[in-house]
């Protein structure tokens, strides 16, 4: 059982990338980085109860793991190319290894990520995942490049995930497509790609949109003001919640893993085609302001409170 897991998922990745030197097997990885590219590496950890329901799939869970890595190096401009799993399970279960390894390599197989190394041990269920990716030298995105001045856009929808999630809490009918937002997310890789010559500063939206937006403004040195009317909502979203619950799920809800970026006004055309040219929705939401922090808007120019801010581990 040992090895068991991480060779379920080896097996199942393919024929595996040129640049793995040597993978799965010995004490380390060994890696060609090509010539001129930088490495850019990312980890995020799982825990049940925390980040995930008991009883969540663990095909879901497979999937969701990687995700929530790749979209990370989305908000980078880095190409996804191999990754490292840490495994914890209470006990051995076969059928869970063989699930989680199903939902792993379905995404691994299709961003073309290699698994080259990990670990299991016994204990609370927790999932750790180690993605590494490479940029061209001097071109990744990062949370610091936002100006006074810039517009602010988002990828996609905000607040499915946080609406499917609230409705598993008090156990009514989730609509399945908010169910997959929050199960599998698509990790904005392409997007990510395109965006590298077009955007000043990206982050991926885990945390929630205003919290997330904040990182990046500390970062910049700036502020932000959001228009509230602006912010993308789902149909499948509205149809299960109020206005105001919608708009409070977008910004505070988190668990989205859009991307949200500044550019410059005068990119605005090209954002829009590049972002049509992988198939993904992007809305202007706002703009970067001298300051600090971020501040919501409505139609009349007030601010509105934002619900809370965002997911924070070790909150009192």
């Amino acid at each position: 059982m040992e090895f068991g897991l991480i060779e379920a998922i080896r097996a199942r990745t393919g024929a595996g990338r040129r640049d793995v030197v040597l993978g799965i097997g010995d004490d380390a990885a060994l890696l060609d980085v090509p010539a001129g590219q930088q490495l850019v590496a990312c980890t995020d950890t799982l825990v049940e109860g925390v980040h995930f329901l008991r009883g969540t799939a663990p095909e879901d869970l497979g999937w969701k793991s990687l995700a929530v890595n790749l979209s990370d190096l989305a908000a980078m401009g880095a190409q996804p190319a191999w990754a490292m799993l840490a495994l914890t399970l209470p006990a051995a279960d076969a059928d869970f290894v063989e699930g989680f390894a199903t939902g792993f390599a379905e995404l691994a197989r299709a961003r073309d990520v290699a698994l080259v190394g990990g670990d299991t041990t016994q204990g609370p269920l927790t999932i750790t995942v180690t993605a590494l990716g490479c940029v061209p030298h001097g071109a990744a995105l990062t949370r610091a490049g936002a100006r006074i001045g810039h517009d602010v856009f988002v990828t996609g929808t905000l607040g499915d995930a946080a609406g499917a999630l609230r409705k598993m809490l008090v156990r009514d009918d989730v609509p399945a497509a908010l169910r997959a937002r929050l199960d599998r997310p698509e990790p904005r890789v392409r997007a990510g790609l395109a965006l590298r010559s077009l955007a000043s500063a990206c982050i991926d939206v885990s945390d929630g949109l205003a919290a997330d937006l904040g990182h990046a403004c500390t970062a910049s040195g700036v502020g932000a003001e959001l228009e509230l009317g602006a912010l993308p909502l789902s149909a499948d979203l509205c149809a299960a919640f109020d206005g105001e619950t919608c708009r409070g799920f977008a910004l505070a809800g988190g668990d989205d893993y859009e991307l949200c970026f500044t550019a410059p006004e005068s990119s605005a055309d090209a954002i829009l085609a590049a972002c049509a040219n992988v198939n993904l929705r992007v809305t202007r939401i706002g703009r970067v302001v001298a300051g600090s922090g971020v501040r919501v808007l409505d139609a009349a120019g007030r601010v509105v409170d934002v619900p809370h801010a965002g997911w924070e581990h070790f909150a009192p």
